[in-house]
């Protein structure tokens, strides 16, 4: 992994945009403002953008709170990894999954040759952007507690699937964005 002199970005080599596939796949937890960046990244680079939690509501036309609520866990990841799986084939701008979506290892292996953008946060600027409602299942119960579990879980997964890490802490959504954007601008030739 290569890491820039400001430390907030890291860097896997081997990845190049797919000719058709998405431009970038946006990963992280709760709270990293994955739906936020990747619609402004998509805007900034003029493509579209596909949230793949919107899609599932839209496609059950209920939240992601009711699916887990009223048929569990498993049944929303099973609709969350055909949603994955159709995303990456179909979509050619700018994805956001969702933050357990990396956790199916063959979405894991999916993601492998893509550009996938890990936007790490710490939990001080994650509850203030979400606020730790209850409208997130997985962190209806103690949810400071449940995040850090969560993200101690995940962070690994996260670092794997990577193509770049970028830092969220205390920056706005623009500034994302313009981090994302340098990355993946082409390297001048030698």
């Amino acid at each position: 992994m290569v890491t820039d002199d400001s430390q907030r970005t890291e860097t896997r080599e081997g990845a190049e945009p797919h000719a058709t596939g998405p431009v970038a796949v946006i990963v992280g937890p709760p709270g990293a403002g994955k739906s936020t960046v990747a619609a402004a990244l998509a805007e900034r680079l003029g493509v579209p953008v596909h949230d793949v939690d919107t899609a599932i509501e839209a496609a059950e036309q209920r939240s992601i709170s009711d699916i887990f609520v009223d048929d569990g866990e498993a049944a929303f990841r099973a609709l969350e990894r055909a949603e994955v799986v159709r995303s990456l084939a179909q979509e050619v701008g700018v994805i956001a999954l969702g933050g357990g979506a990396v956790m199916h290892a063959d979405t894991e292996a999916d993601l492998a040759g893509h550009v996938v953008v890990f936007l790490d946060v710490a939990i001080a600027d994650a509850s203030r952007r979400i606020g730790f409602d209850r409208s997130r299942p997985l962190l209806s119960v103690n949810p400071r507690a449940t995040w850090t579990k969560m993200m101690n879980a995940r962070r690994p997964t996260y670092e794997r699937v990577a193509t770049h890490r970028v830092d969220t802490a205390g920056r706005t959504p623009e500034q994302v964005v313009d981090e994302i954007v340098s990355l993946l601008a082409p390297e001048p030739a030698a």
